[in-house]
């Protein structure tokens, strides 16, 4: 049977060429030199924490993402005026794009927030890692921002633009931290698109620092009625957009690129924690959850190249 070149399309059709005729009934029109079909463009996003798998859609060459780690918790605080407790640092962010083959099964992993410290004295817990990964390989990650201690240790920056198939992002912020009769520190801003997020004002009165493209960290606490806790700003996953506004002392540090406002706790996603008052005896609180976010489609990329949903 001779070959053609093209697709089937529509109902019953028949096919002469030199002395033969071939019915191929009920198979459809056939169209010569077509185009193989276009794949629809869509998104992926994954924003509780856990280990999962993403099969790459039929069609596709290339995808792009993004992932933002876990942001750190804040420690506990004995309340006797000797240690207030410390902010947690903003998780990572990094984007990229990927080349793939069509069906092929990637390991995506989203990093829980760092956890409340405990009791009187606990520092806050580390918050985890995102990646994109194939079989071991590390395409894109962010890491977590560190726990605050209530010793005056500033919960560390994750770290961001990290991974094979990374273009960009930013580190979260530190979170603040104080001593003895002041106010607690504030949690750092989650990373940004275009650089680091905005880190966590110092106690007694300290004010947090803007995101660019990520989380602003929350201001301090102030050392009277300072029972206040400052958590940073999280980041967006639809794209770049606009910077988070820093805390004030006394104040939460505000989201970026669409991302989540900070409370005590770290605003999603990848906001750290803030601390409390030195007077206050008080748990922790935990950071903003990690997030991955992945797109396809022609003429899709991150930063900021239509990553909205469609």
């Amino acid at each position: 049977m001779p070959k053609y070149s093209g697709r089937i399309k529509g109902s019953k059709v028949k096919y002469q060429k030199n002395s033969g005729i071939y019915n191929l009934a009920d198979v459809g029109e056939y169209v010569p030199n077509a185009p193989p079909p276009v794949a629809e463009p869509g998104q992926q996003a994954f924003t509780s924490s856990g280990t999962y798998s993403f099969t790459v859609p039929d069609g596709m060459t290339t995808i792009s993402a993004v992932v933002v780690g876990g942001g750190g918790g804040s420690s506990a605080c004995p309340g006797t005026s000797t240690n207030s407790a410390g902010g947690g640092g903003g998780g990572g962010l990094s984007y990229g794009t990927i080349a793939v083959t069509q069906g092929e099964a990637l390991t995506v992993v989203v990093g829980d927030r760092g956890s409340a410290g405990s009791g009187t004295t606990g520092s806050g817990g580390t918050g985890g890692a995102s990646q994109i990964k194939r079989s071991s390989t590390i395409l894109l990650e962010a890491l977590g921002g560190g726990g605050g201690s209530n010793a005056g240790t500033i919960g560390a920056a994750g770290l961001g633009s990290r991974g094979s198939s990374s273009l960009g992002g930013g580190n979260g912020g530190t979170g603040g931290g104080a001593l003895n009769n002041n106010g607690g520190g504030g949690g750092g801003g989650a990373g940004g698109y275009a650089g680091n997020g905005g880190n966590g004002g110092e106690g007694n009165s300290g004010v947090g620092t803007v995101g660019a493209g990520g989380g602003g960290g929350g201001g301090g606490g102030q050392s009277t009625g300072g029972a206040n806790s400052n958590g940073g700003g999280g980041v967006g996953i639809l794209g770049q957009g606009t910077s988070g506004t820093a805390g004030a002392t006394n104040s939460f540090g505000y989201g970026g690129s669409g991302g989540s406002n900070g409370t005590a706790l770290g605003g999603n996603y990848g906001g750290g924690a803030g601390g409390v008052e030195d007077d206050t005896a008080s748990v922790g609180y935990t950071g903003g959850i990690g997030a991955v976010r992945i797109i396809w489609g022609p003429g899709r990329s991150y930063p900021s190249t239509n990553t909205g949903n469609v």
